[in-house]
Order: C-alpha cells, then sequence, then structure tokens
C-alpha cells in the first residue's frame, strides 16, 4: 500500500482530527489557571527548558490517537525520544503537545497544540487548537486555511510602514535599524507560543512574525502549511522556506509574513 494520502482519504481524516484536537485540550485544559501558576508537576528536561504532566498526557493522547487515525505514518514529537525511522517514511505525524508551555504554566493565554502531516516532507495537514479563546487554525495544502471554520487571509500590506509586528526585540531592533524607520513599527507583544505568532499573521493581525534561532520541526510545520495557504510564508533570512523531517528538526533564525512584505524585511534585514 502507498504511504501517500487521497484527497478523499485527506478529507474524511479532517473530522476525526478535529475531535482528537479538542479532547487533547480536554486533557490540557484543567492543568491551566489563566493568570496564575499552573497545578501540574513541573520538571526540567535537558537544557533546562520546562516541562509539565500536561506536556506528557497529551503528548501520549495524540502518539495513541493519531497513530491509530494515520497508521503509517511516523512520528516526531517535542516530548517523545526520536525514532530515526521517520526519516524512510512519507507520512509523519509533527506534533507540539503544548506549544508555549512556559506560558501554559505561568497562566498566559497565548498557548497552543499543534499536529502537522507531513508528506513528501512538506505539510499536508496543519492544524493549531488555542484552547483560551477556543480558536481552531486548519489548513489542507492546496485547500486555503481557516480559523474556526471561515476563511482567513493575510494583510494585504506591501510596505513596513506602519506594519504590526512581533517577536524577540533583538530581532525587531534588527529590522527597525534596517528599514530606518522606528516611530511607524507597531510593536505587539511577544506571543510565546511560536504556531500562535504564525498563525497571527495568517489570520492579518499581526504582519511580520520574528522567530529566534533553535526552533523545531514541531514548533513550526502545522502553521507554517496555515500561514502559506492564507498567503503568507515561513523563510530563513536568506529567502529559503522551512525544511522539515530533516535528521536534526531545528531551524535558525525565521521570518513569517505575508508574501508581500518578505521582500522588504529581507531588504531592511540586510543593511
Amino acid at each position: 500500500m502507498p504511504d501517500s494520502l487521497t484527497d478523499d482519504a485527506v478529507s474524511a481524516l479532517m473530522p476525526e482530527l478535529r475531535a482528537v484536537m479538542r479532547e487533547a485540550a480536554d486533557i490540557a485544559r484543567p492543568f491551566f489557571r489563566l493568570g496564575g501558576q499552573t497545578s501540574a508537576r513541573i520538571w526540567s528536561k535537558a537544557g533546562g527548558s520546562p516541562v509539565t504532566e500536561a506536556d506528557v498526557a497529551v503528548d501520549a493522547f495524540l502518539k495513541v490517537r493519531l497513530s491509530a487515525l494515520v497508521p503509517r505514518a511516523a512520528w516526531l514529537s517535542e516530548e517523545t525520544a526520536d525514532d530515526p525511522a521517520r526519516l524512510g517514511h512519507d507520512l509523519v505525524w509533527i506534533v507540539d503537545p503544548i506549544d508555549g508551555t512556559r506560558a501554559f504554566l505561568s497562566g498566559h493565554p497565548d498557548w497552543s497544540i499543534a499536529v502537522a502531516l507531513l508528506s513528501g516532507g512538506e505539510p499536508l495537514i496543519g492544524f493549531v487548537h488555542a484552547p483560551v479563546g477556543n480558536a481552531d487554525y486548519e489548513a489542507v495544502r492546496g485547500r486555503g486555511a481557516t480559523r474556526n471554520g471561515e476563511p482567513i487571509r493575510v494583510d494585504a500590506r506591501q510596505h513596513l510602514t506602519g506594519a504590526r509586528i512581533t517577536g524577540p526585540k533583538p530581532m525587531l531592533d534588527r529590522l527597525t535599524r534596517g528599514a530606518g524607520m522606528e516611530p511607524d513599527f507597531e510593536v505587539i507583544a511577544r506571543i510565546p507560543s511560536l504556531a500562535l505568532r504564525l498563525a497571527r499573521v495568517a489570520d492579518g493581525t499581526v504582519d511580520i512574525g520574528m522567530i529566534s534561532g533553535n526552533a523545531r520541526d514541531w514548533d513550526l510545520a502545522a502553521a507554517d502549511l496555515v500561514l502559506r495557504e492564507a498567503g503568507g510564508v515561513v523563510c530563513d533570512f536568506g529567502g529559503a522556506a522551512t525544511l522539515y523531517n530533516r535528521p536534526d528538526p531545528v531551524h535558525g533564525e525565521l521570518l513569517a509574513a505575508p508574501v508581500g512584505l518578505r521582500d522588504p524585511v529581507l531588504s531592511a534585514w540586510d543593511v
């Protein structure tokens, strides 16, 4: 049996995937305290980044349910030991059970659950669910992007003047210096979940999202497709598109923007 999914198979998969994402959110939600510390147990992974029992519980749930939905798909997740066998698969689930763990544990609303299904090394399906606010960002390759079932598009802005921008301050400062227009950017508070940062470029509420180095496939793949299907792009500062399911799934500094703003940003970055 070939690994690839037919269009009909993808269509049939989507209602089940929506249900799985909501069940995953129901697992995480009891541990979240808006404006306060999580009730979940917390420990540190190698490298010092935090993980909670909610991350682990959601990851285990998704591993079982998504693997049942597409048994032929390999698996790459933030909270599961990497299996190099994924490199030989056409279909690969890319999963972040809680994107923005630090936000989750401190009571900040901008955390999400992000799931992508890769086919041929590129996202075929992307789904980002933000439980606080109950926002579903969804995309299938070639079919456009939606937020809660309604089509979304990036902002039509073609120039940097007045652009709404978010991301790490050193990156914002560099872009501002290169653009020579400090008073004209509207700086949006940093969005802790990288998946939501990209999704908000996709729905037009943010124009430029900056991403510091060391993001992983699971931070990006689902929202990358949402943004592409909404008329945007995720690329490095040489203009190269992101690549997924490589032996080392780590990325350098990245830009998320409408296609019309990509070249103005890259030109300002090079100054």
